[in-house]
């Protein structure tokens, strides 16, 4: 497995707001090849750096990490690349790519933007 997607979620310490996540995860690993870990950015297990040390015991030689955040606040800007970064230097041997959050994803506005409207009761466009 030299490749892996991790999803990055905020994390909550109420299991309940997990579980809309861990059912995206289990949704995209049946519908996708590449190996694929939900990990959370804190108070949730899996973190990002048991996630990552992971990964890399499993021989792991990439991963890129998708934000599933709508923008990239302070998190984005400066606490997760403070995380990445850390666990690039404990872990040399996986590369590690920060993706931009799902949020700025021009599918991702649209497909957000036609629920709002479904759910305003408008029609659907296109």
């Amino acid at each position: 497995m030299p490749y892996a997607l991790i999803l990055l979620a905020h994390g909550s310490s109420d299991p309940h707001w997990r579980a809309p996540f861990e059912r995206l995860a289990e949704a995209l690993a049946r519908r996708l090849e590449t190996p694929l870990r939900l990990a959370y950015m804190e108070l949730s297990e899996p973190s990002l750096e048991t996630t990552v040390a992971e990964l890399a015991t499993a021989g792991v030689e990439r991963a890129e990490i998708l934000p599933l955040f709508f923008a990239a606040g302070r998190h984005l800007r400066k606490d997760v690349p403070g995380q990445v970064a850390a666990l690039a230097d404990a872990h040399p041997g996986i590369a590690l790519q920060l993706l931009p959050p799902v949020g700025e994803h021009p599918a991702f506005v649209e497909a957000l933007a036609a629920v709002i409207a479904e759910q305003a009761g408008e029609p659907a466009s296109g």
